[in-house]
């Protein structure tokens, strides 16, 4: 099994639509929000520090997580609509996406926010040191430092152009 973590820019994969209809059949419909808030122009993943990432198996995509500037804390980013597929679960996939994202937040902001939807999303983000930290319409912050502590991230891309702090 080969996992890739791509970035998405322009437009999403045609493959977004499998995984939003897994998504709406698990009761999640962060995937549809995805795909409406892209096509209405609304977020594009284009501002500073934000990005959008897919992750792909053997060519397919089975998971997308975004990262967002966080609109209600300061100098902040925020993941949003992070999901893998079912039955890619435990295979690492969601820890390498989410830190693919963790490492590419470091270039940008010290404080990255998600919104947990239920107890098993928050067991995941807090197994990645998230803490529990329920405001400003997220559950759980993670203070970042500037390289990371996860051997499992060594061989991600570091920053192109670091911000001065």
């Amino acid at each position: 099994m080969t996992i890739d973590i791509r970035r998405i820019r322009d437009r999403l994969p045609q493959e977004i639509a499998d995984l939003e209809s897994a998504a709406r059949r698990e009761g999640h419909h962060h995937v549809a929000r995805l795909i409406d808030d892209w096509s209405a122009g609304d977020i594009k993943f284009e501002r500073d520090g934000e990005s959008l990432l897919g992750a792909y198996v053997d060519d397919a995509l089975v998971g997308i997580g975004g990262m967002t500037v966080d609109p209600a804390m300061s100098g902040a980013l925020r993941m949003r609509r992070f999901l893998h597929s079912s039955r890619m679960r435990g295979r690492g996939i969601g820890r390498m996406l989410a830190l693919a994202l963790l490492d590419h937040a470091r270039c940008y902001c010290i404080v990255v926010t998600v919104h947990a939807g239920n107890d098993g999303a928050a067991k995941f983000w807090e197994s990645l040191g998230f803490q529990p930290h329920g405001r400003d319409g997220h559950t759980h912050l993670l203070a970042l430092q500037h390289h990371s502590d996860d051997p499992a991230a060594s061989d991600l891309r570091r920053c192109v152009t670091p911000r001065s702090p």
